[in-house]
């Protein structure tokens, strides 16, 4: 497709709770975004519906000018047929011809589909972070944990399209149970859903922490910003909290460092509203457990895009 500023495309970030959907110019411009609910545990169905609207929205804000093309980045494996399968945080979810089922509702539009990770990735590697790294893992922290692989400045997405999947690296076998099946990953350790049921059942023996606080008391808005903010203001536990959550992601993404010989590592997703302090503790870990070559040369960088990552990437499949 020719990538020029008269092209309006369409990016659809999926995600396990909500559906983030932007209309783009063809320079890379969010001109409107929509989010709703994606009605994740409702089955594939439900999610469809969810994009369709999302989607329509949207396209009303196009004052009249052609949306040529709808790129979705998803969760799960996505092959070369933008077919979406076993997406750990959507349920009732096996595989889905999901670049086709869109398809059908938006006849004559170009229709891509690839894993979420992996449009993040591209994103960064475009317009953020990594426009000077030809190489690097990137990351995905937020209700699950994913990773996008950019190698020579492409998206390496492996022969199925699975490359990547940091967040079911397993760093304890007899670990707890993840949503993909399997016991350890580091998305079961991390993910924001898990991190903060862990918080919340810390904040028991620790009613005076400000955490609470900024959540007015309410642990069901507990999200990772506020236990950063809590950490900035100097609370104890708080600090303790995201100091173990970046040591146990920097063993995982350690692994995928020594297997790859990379030295540069992109976080992205709802964690990076964590800022500095979290960073550190992942760059920390990540160094004391790559082999010591790699170690002087290790970055752990936040993404630059912030939320609007998925959107960018996905809407760069169609640009």
């Amino acid at each position: 497709m020719t990538n020029t500023s008269s092209n309006l495309v369409i990016g659809v970030d999926l995600g396990g709770t909500t559906v983030k959907t932007g209309l783009v110019s063809g320079d890379g411009v969010v001109m409107y975004q929509a989010k709703r609910p994606s009605h994740g545990t409702d089955g594939p169905g439900a999610v469809i519906k969810q994009i369709e609207a999302s989607v329509r929205e949207a396209m009303q804000h196009a004052d009249g000018r052609t949306v040529t093309g709808i790129g979705i980045g998803s969760p799960g494996m996505v092959n070369d047929r933008g077919v979406v399968q076993s997406p750990p945080n959507l349920g009732k979810w096996d595989s889905v011809p999901l670049k086709d089922e869109i398809q059908k509702l938006f006849p004559g539009v170009a229709i891509t589909v690839d894993n979420d990770a992996n449009v993040a990735a591209l994103a960064e590697a475009k317009f953020g972070a990594g426009r000077q790294y030809p190489n690097f893992l990137f990351v995905i922290w937020g209700t699950g944990v994913g990773g996008g692989i950019i190698l020579n400045g492409q998206i390496y997405r492996g022969p199925k399209g699975g490359a990547g999947e940091i967040g079911h690296i397993s760093i304890d076998y007899n670990g707890p149970e993840c949503n993909c099946g399997s016991r350890g990953c580091v998305e079961a350790f991390v993910g924001q859903r898990y991190l903060s049921k862990r918080t919340a059942e810390r904040l028991k023996e620790n009613p005076k922490s400000k955490i609470l606080d900024l959540v007015g008391g309410d642990v069901s808005k507990l999200e990772p910003y506020y236990i950063a903010q809590a950490a900035h203001q100097g609370d104890a536990l708080a600090k303790e909290i995201l100091l173990e959550a970046g040591t146990l992601l920097g063993v995982a993404i350690g692994a995928v460092m020594n297997t790859l010989d990379f030295s540069v590592s992109i976080i992205g997703g709802g964690i990076s509203a964590a800022g500095d302090f979290a960073i550190r503790s992942i760059e920390e870990s990540v160094r004391a457990h790559v082999l010591k070559p790699l170690q002087s040369e290790i970055r752990v960088l936040p993404a630059q895009l912030g939320n609007n990552a998925g959107i960018l990437g996905a809407a760069g499949l169609v640009l």
